[in-house]
């Protein structure tokens, strides 16, 4: 059995119709058959009535009979002489014109109408004529007998057709029972087992709907679930702050105080931007935004311009080491985000006079992004960690939400890229190396 819908539909029907035209076709043929039949043989007995006597009309006695013999109405036939006189006259008691106009007529006696048809040769005009009323019944008999089979057809053709159309139709409805009676929160992939060729690819699209809607809000539930636990930890910090403020007595002790709150502030307003750019970031990746070729190596540029000023207030060799014309399909924001994010924490993690160096390089088919600093690096052992939300290398002096590297690898892991933190050979502190497979996004 075909799981084409529309295959199915149109196997039945054109099935139950064809057997139902052979049906009909059988019945019409017999009947037919059957009412020509009637119809030759009607024929046939009423022109023996009509011929079964011949007596001359100009006999007295034997007119006079012939008016008393039970005589056959529907058809009646006349003769006349090439003088006028009437030389026959079938067995009736109907009495039609004595006139005769060759051909076919519409000729009305006895409180009915007549068809008659009349023929002159040399020797003699003979007229036939018919009640029409005859014709009208066995044209009626004749249409219920033809419609009869039909009114009988009809119900059964009907029946499969619905048949046919509720169970081609079941597995669609199957489907929209369990989409109606689902709970509100229930994202469920719904089955796709048995349902029509046409019907799968929306069911399949719609469960893929599910699978986003899900993430967008299993991310909305990390994401306030890990800002209300971190920014708990900074807002009680500001209150300690506020009050130290407030209890100080001297100048010295509340230049002191502000510039701790300040610094607390700094801290606060830091942290609620990585969770903005985290929750834009995942929903960016829920919603599947649009993807365009992006100039990594003016992006590289853009985003050493957009850190010079950071990084010399900080006394950091901050450049554009090298940079290979390069470029892949993505989100330009998002990876802006990602290599802005590599440097700052390379800047802010890098002591006081120290390098920062940016490569863009074509390696194997792939075009590799590296950010060398010389700072103090990150241990072997927890390399990996980092990658986790708001985890912080125990002993760094940097102040930081623990986000940075949470929101790159997000950002890499969405483009099809690979990122991998080792220890830079040239400059000794950490080398990030964000691998990006060309022509991918």
């Amino acid at each position: 059995m075909t799981h084409s819908l529309r295959g199915r539909l149109l196997w039945f029907l054109l099935a139950a119709i064809t057997l139902a035209a052979l049906a009909q076709a059988s019945i019409a043929y017999n009947t037919a058959l059957s009412d020509a039949d009637q119809i030759f043989d009607y024929h046939m007995q009423q022109m023996a009535l009509s011929l079964r006597s011949s007596t001359p009309l100009s006999n007295t006695e034997a007119r006079e009979k012939l008016e008393e013999a039970p005589g056959n109405d529907d058809l009646v036939v006349q003769m006349w002489s090439p003088d006028g006189v009437q030389v026959f006259h079938s067995v009736s008691r109907a009495r039609l014109p004595q006139r005769a106009v060759l051909g076919f007529s519409n000729v009305k006696a006895n409180g009915t109408t007549y068809r008659v048809f009349s023929i002159q040769t040399s020797g003699q005009t003979v007229q036939v004529a018919q009640d029409l009323a005859v014709r009208r019944n066995m044209a009626g008999n004749l249409a219920l007998r033809t419609l009869g089979p039909t009114a009988v057809m009809m119900p059964i053709l009907m029946l499969v057709v619905w048949w046919v159309v509720s169970g081609s139709l079941q597995p669609v409805a199957r489907v929209r029972k369990q989409v109606a009676a689902r709970q509100a929160d229930d994202l469920s992939p719904v089955s796709e087992a048995g349902l029509p060729d046409e019907v799968r690819p929306l069911v399949h699209e719609l469960n893929l709907l599910f699978g986003r809607v899900k993430t967008a809000f299993d991310a909305q539930q990390h994401f306030v679930a890990d800002a209300a636990h971190e920014l708990r930890t900074p807002l009680a910090a500001l209150r300690l702050q506020a009050q130290s403020l407030d209890r100080a007595d001297n100048p010295e002790a509340r230049k002191t105080a502000v510039a701790r709150l300040t610094a607390g502030i700094d801290r606060a307003t830091r942290l609620v931007e990585q969770l903005l750019v985290l929750a834009r970031q995942e929903a960016s990746a829920a919603n599947g935004a649009a993807t365009k070729s992006v100039d990594l190596a003016e992006l590289a540029r853009r985003t050493v311009g957009d850190l010079a000023g950071l990084a010399q207030a900080k006394n950091i060799d901050l450049g554009l080491q090298h940079a290979d014309e390069a470029s892949v399909a993505g989100q330009p924001d998002a990876l802006h985000i990602l290599l802005r994010n590599l440097v700052e924490n390379a800047v802010k993690y890098t002591p006081s006079g120290g390098t920062v160096d940016i490569a863009l390089r074509l390696e194997g088919g792939a075009a590799v992004v590296s950010v060398e600093d010389s700072g103090p690096g990150i241990p072997p052992e927890e390399r990996e960690r980092v990658f986790d939300r708001f985890y912080r290398v125990a002993g760094s002096e940097a102040a930081g939400s623990g986000l940075g590297l949470a929101i790159i690898k997000a950002i890499a892991e969405r483009h099809g890229a690979s990122l991998k933190l080792d220890k830079s050979e040239r400059l000794g502190g950490l080398a990030a190396v964000v691998r990006f497979p060309m022509g991918k996004a």
